[in-house]
């Protein structure tokens, strides 16, 4: 019931923005509406306390603001755009698991890797571009491809080595990868183009890798004494059986794929009016059978493709709750005018403060709230709604810049969003563990970025 219902209303979102003379805005809120209430007993306990708090802080904001009935139905439905997003995007995917790209992963590491040092670059370069494309998935698609090497390298502690490189090397291109949720919120939010964003957040993003290869490598001098152990690791989650193959070409097919995904998406919102997340998830499935096409693999493609929306609402009932249920939350601030209010209190902190440490202060927000259970992308949805660019009197792109980064601190320490969740799930260590793995590098990331921010401020002032 649940799948059609998710299926159904997605479907109508879509038609709804492409062809908005279809008025399809009343059926897609009831249909909200019907989707909390059934999942809300369906959900884990911390999610039912987190959205419930949304559904009562938003009822209180219509309450006291005097709307009309109709608003508490019609308020259901914002970041459906986000909820589009998060089932389409594993569907890119699927290329790379027909593909069996794991297996260039394992002949790259064979022949180049030297030292336990070069293995963590490699492993967080590696991430870092599966992010680009996989999401979440990059995680067990990186950590089952290279873990088999470090059984023949002496690293003190292997579990701690392959998260710190997976989570930091899977957070970085999270500052401006066009599938990546929370930069579609951010720029759909301030109105920047993606585009014009890239030059701002790619030097971000290359200098958090740089640091984080510093730190991963400085002490790693330990050569490689036997490759006997580096074959090729059968995991069923991730790699799969094929033809005799010249693996080592297939990696370079991953980075030609990212940057021709790149350019389309590029291309496109150029040329088309809707959304940025819009353009996005509409681009990943033609894209997606486009590439398994030129593997050969387009009868095995539609099948994954019918697998994924047989089974995507088993894993999507916690993020449809609380994600309808803060996009609730949203739109009441709208409806109740508290928007303004947000926005004249932000106004006096800034007069207070000044811009430049209002500016250094941003990142925190969303890490701090990543402390309290909140994922980066609600966050960020919540944070925007009081930081309107032109009242404020900050530059769209430098307000991307900042939220987009504390955002990404939060994905390398929050304990309870999913990143860390599912990284704790592979190593088997707690997600606190895993969060204290990377807090340090997080601290020093942070700092990084305040400084730039600073700078950023007096250039473009």
């Amino acid at each position: 019931m649940l799948r059609y219902m998710f299926f159904f209303v997605i479907l109508l979102y879509l038609l709804n923005v492409l062809l908005p003379v279809l008025h399809l805005g009343g059926i897609i809120s009831c249909l909200s509406l019907a989707i909390v209430v059934f999942t809300i007993f369906q959900a884990k306990r911390f999610v039912q306390v987190l959205g419930g708090t949304f559904l009562l802080l938003g009822a209180l904001l219509l309450w006291t603001s005097g709307a009309s009935w109709h608003q508490y139905i019609l308020s259901f439905g914002p970041m459906l755009d986000l909820l589009t997003m998060f089932t389409l995007i594993p569907i890119l995917g699927i290329p790379i698991k027909l593909g069996n790209y794991s297996g260039g992963i394992q002949a790259l590491i064979q022949k180049r890797v030297k030292t336990s040092g070069q293995l963590y670059m490699i492993t967080s370069g590696i991430s870092y571009f599966f992010s680009i494309f996989m999401n979440l998935a990059t995680l067990p698609m990186t950590y089952y491809s290279i873990r088999p090497a470090l059984d023949v390298i002496p690293v003190e502690n292997k579990e701690r080595f392959m998260s710190r490189a997976i989570t930091r090397g899977f957070a970085m291109p999270l500052l401006w990868a066009p599938v990546t949720p929370i930069v579609g919120i951010v720029i759909t939010m301030t109105g920047v183009s993606w585009v014009s964003i890239l030059p701002y957040v790619i030097p971000l993003s290359i200098m958090g890798m740089g640091v984080d290869w510093y730190i991963g490598s400085r002490k790693a001098n330990v050569m490689i004494h036997n490759k006997k152990g580096l074959s090729v690791h059968e995991t069923a989650a991730t790699i799969e059986s094929t033809a005799q193959i010249n693996r080592s070409s297939r990696v370079f097919q991953i980075f030609l794929a990212i940057i021709i995904f790149n350019v389309i998406i590029s291309l496109v919102e150029t040329k088309f009016p809707y959304p940025f997340l819009i353009l996005v998830s509409l681009l990943v499935i033609p894209f997606s059978f486009s590439w398994s096409l030129l593997l050969k693999q387009g009868k095995e493609f539609g099948a994954h493709l019918v697998n994924h929306f047989e089974t995507f609402s088993v894993s999507m009932k916690d993020q449809f709750f609380i994600y309808l249920s803060a996009g609730f939350f949203i739109s009441t601030i709208n409806v109740s005018h508290t928007n303004v209010w947000l926005d004249a209190l932000v106004n006096k902190f800034i007069s207070f403060s000044g811009v430049e440490i209002f500016l250094i202060l941003l990142p925190l927000v969303p890490l701090a709230l990543a402390f309290l259970g909140l994922h980066p992308a609600v966050s960020l949805a919540l944070m925007t709604e009081g930081l309107n660019p032109e009242v404020i009197g900050i530059s769209p792109h430098i307000l991307t810049v900042a939220m987009l980064a504390g955002a990404v601190s939060a994905f390398l320490v929050g304990p309870y969003n999913a990143t860390l969740g599912l990284m704790s799930n592979i190593v088997k260590e707690s997600s606190y563990k895993v969060s204290n793995w990377n807090l340090s590098f997080a601290s020093i990331y942070i700092g990084c970025v305040m400084v730039y921010l600073f700078i950023l401020q007096l250039i473009l002032s």
